[in-house]
This record gives structure tokens, C-alpha cells and sequence, in this order.
């Protein structure tokens, strides 16, 4: 089915560069409020649970870098630290992580260190003023640990100006590049634009299997041969979903997953408006959250929390388009609609981790916000509570 194109202002800027450019006015009082219903009735029974909210100052001075830009996280469970990876392509710092405590009872993560990320020479990554020939700048998305090695995945959304696409790396704890994954040549960007990933568009999503063989990477938007992005009247293309076998490092399967259309309209028509992947989690071997954030000018932000289970789509790796009749996507549950959660307000949010069980046994979840070093955005830090609802 041929569905209508993004619109136009979608087109010229990114997310990013949007939030950046509008500052005050993406949250101004007299466009309308933040957040709103998702267009999906959210289930009776909601598994998430609002356990507490904190926030760190904007523009936070930590270890001789500005915190922000908060757009993967996990949690070392023998260390007891929470790992926070900053988007920032290496324009106010280098390209880093950072380590954080949250103790029982205390009303926010502390703190507690800095790792920049560096290539395989141990030089820094560069930013787009200093990039040679050959190099890319990373824009650092999603990152996992790897229990078994204590070494950390991070997935960049590529520097498509430049000729790079979406990359998954590997790195030590110490930030020092161990290797680069090996994916299929799909997302590759084509010079003439017609073919690969869109530009801030890759793998904003990174998910390890319990049993720490596989990882997938959820792509945020379709490629371009796979279908539009969202509009607010209709849904986007397939986002590709890839499991990576970590022994060998090459592609095993893939799955396709289709976002929502945009569930909020600008409060001035035409101006912009976007929907799609902003994290994956695994439940279980098979089970996947899925977290759809949206954002349309002057309205704010959406979040929507979905369950998928990888086994149900269908193969797509060596499919080089999709397109009705050639695939099955993944099918999708709701599980919950931040906006009825009761968080004091929506963000960008655009990391998910399993925390520590909470006292009462059930699952910690762990929902951070990007700011986008935006003063009108937040680093906000919600904890839920996870009830497995699934029959």
C-alpha cells in the first residue's frame, strides 16, 4: 500500500535539529500542553507502575564535560552502577558514557564517573569539524553490557552525509574500540539517496537476549526503499529489526516492525511532527518492549510502550525491499501509554533498562530522557515497576 509522504517540514529538519532550533517554543504555554493520549486505547490492566521520578540539572557539570544527551543506558548488577551514554557527537566533549549510583532511598542517580569512547588507536572519536577522510563521526544511540565479557555494545545512527551508515561496536570498559560488527550491506546509504538509511533515522534501539548471545538492533525509522516515515495520518514504513549472533558477529535473522502513525497534530499545521523507535528491551529470550516516542510541535511528546514477540515476523534479512506481501511484520501489544502513568511531564525519552528487583520483587524499569542539551527538555529518570501481563 503506497502511503502518503512525510510532511515537508519533516523532511528539512531532523528531531534534533528541531528541538535545538525551537527551544522555548517546543514547550510554549499557548501552543498547548505536553503529551497527550496515544491513538491506541492503552489496556485495562497496565503493567507499568510509577515507582519515582528525578531529574539532573540541565547543562551538568560532571568530570569536565556537560552532561545531556542521555540516550542509552543499562545496569552492571556486579558493580552496581548504571551506564549512561551520551549522544553528543563529540561537539561539547568527546563522545562518552557516563557511570551513575542510585542507592536505595536516595531521590536521584549520582554521578560517578566519565568513560570517553575512543577508536581502536585510542584516539578520540572526531567531531564533524575535525573528521578525516575515512572516519565517521558517531552519534552514539543505545548501548548494552555484555554480563559475560564486561565489555559494552553501543550502536551510532551513522554519519549519512558523509557516506556511513548505522554501526554497532564494541568497546572495553574503559571506552578503548574492540571491533566493529559486520551488517548487511542494506544499511549502507547510496549516494543518490534512493536506497538505505535516512539521516538520524538508524539504530536508535539496542536489545541483549538474557542468555547474552544475540543482540538486536531496532532501527527508528523504515529505510528508505522500505516506506515513508509516519505522518499523522498514516503509519510509517517497516523499521528493520536485526539479530546479531556475538560469537561470529554477523546478522542471523530479522524481523520488521511497523510504527504508529503520529499520534499528536502540530499545533500549527505543517509544521513538524515525528514518530518512531526509540528503544528496545528484552523481556525474555523472545520477548521484546518496544518504545515509540513521538513528538509534534508545540503539542510535546508522546510515549507509547509495545510487547513483541520475535518470533512471530517474519524473516526479512535477505529481502531488499519490503513491501506488502513480502513480509509479516512482528504483531503488537500496547502495554502502556506514558501519558497515563503519571510522570509530571513527557519527554524525550530514549533509553529503557532493567534495574535492581525492587523491594517487593517485581521489576525495575528504568526510563531516561534525552534533553538534547535543549534548555525547555529535561534529563528525567522514571522508575516503574514491570508486571509481565502476557497470558
Amino acid at each position: 500500500m503506497t502511503r502518503p509522504p512525510a510532511p515537508p517540514a519533516a523532511r528539512l529538519f531532523s528531531r534534533r535539529a528541531w528541538l535545538r532550533r525551537a527551544g522555548g517554543l517546543a514547550a510554549a504555554p499557548w501552543l498547548g500542553a505536553c503529551g497527550g493520549p496515544a491513538h491506541t486505547p492503552a489496556p485495562e490492566a497496565v503493567p507499568l507502575a510509577l515507582q519515582m521520578e528525578a531529574r539532573w540539572p540541565h547543562a551538568l557539570p560532571f568530570g569536565g564535560t556537560t552532561v545531556g544527551g542521555l540516550s542509552g543506558a543499562d545496569f552492571d548488577a556486579r558493580r552496581g552502577e548504571y551506564l549512561l551514554l551520551s549522544d553528543d557527537r563529540a561537539d561539547r566533549g568527546p563522545a562518552r558514557l557516563y557511570t551513575a549510583e542510585w542507592p536505595a532511598g536516595a531521590p536521584a542517580p549520582r554521578p560517578t564517573g566519565v568513560v570517553p569512547l575512543r577508536q581502536a588507536d585510542g584516539t578520540p572519536w572526531p567531531n564533524r569539524r575535525q573528521a578525516p577522510a575515512g572516519v565517521p563521526v558517531v552519534d552514539p544511540e543505545a548501548l548494552r553490557l555484555r554480563p559475560d565479557t564486561g565489555t559494552l555494545l553501543w550502536s551510532t545512527e551513522g554519519d549519512i552525509g558523509r557516506g556511513f551508515g548505522p554501526a554497532l561496536y564494541e568497546s572495553a570498559r574503559d571506552g578503548r574500540l574492540l571491533r566493529e560488527f559486520a551488517l548487511p550491506a542494506m544499511f549502507r546509504p547510496e549516494a543518490s539517496g534512493a536506497r538505505g538509511p535516512r539521516d538520524n533515522q538508524g539504530f536508535e534501539g539496542l536489545a541483549l537476549t538474557p542468555d547474552g548471545r544475540f543482540a538486536w538492533l531496532a532501527m527508528e525509522g523504515a529505510l528508505v526503499q522500505d516506506g515513508p516515515l509516519p505522518t499523522v495520518d498514516a503509519p510509517g514504513g517497516p523499521c528493520r529489526f536485526t539479530q546479531v549472533d556475538l560469537a561470529t558477529g554477523r546478522a542471523v535473522r530479522q524481523i520488521a516492525y511497523v510504527p504508529d502513525a503520529i499520534p499528536l497534530r502540530p499545533a500549527l499545521p505543517g509544521t513538524y511532527a515525528d514518530n518512531g523507535v526509540s528503544e528496545v528491551l528484552m523481556i525474555d529470550a523472545q520477548r521484546m518492549l518496544v518504545l515509540e516516542r513521538a513528538y509534534a510541535l508545540g503539542r510535546g511528546n508522546s510515549l507509547r510502550l509495545y510487547e513483541i514477540d520475535t518470533r512471530a515476523g517474519s524473516d526479512t534479512l535477505a529481502l531488499e525491499t519490503l513491501h506488502p506481501g513480502n513480509h509479516r511484520p512482528a504483531p503488537k501489544r500496547l502495554l502502556a501509554d506514558f501519558a497515563r502513568l503519571g510522570l509530571s511531564r513527557l519527554d524525550n525519552t530514549e533509553a529503557l533498562c532493567w534495574g535492581p528487583p525492587l523491594p517487593d520483587g517485581r521489576r525495575r524499569l528504568l526510563a531516561v530522557s534525552d534533553d538534547n542539551f535543549n534548555p525547555s527538555q529535561v534529563t528525567q529518570f522514571a522508575v516503574f515497576a514491570f508486571t509481565d501481563s502476557s497470558p
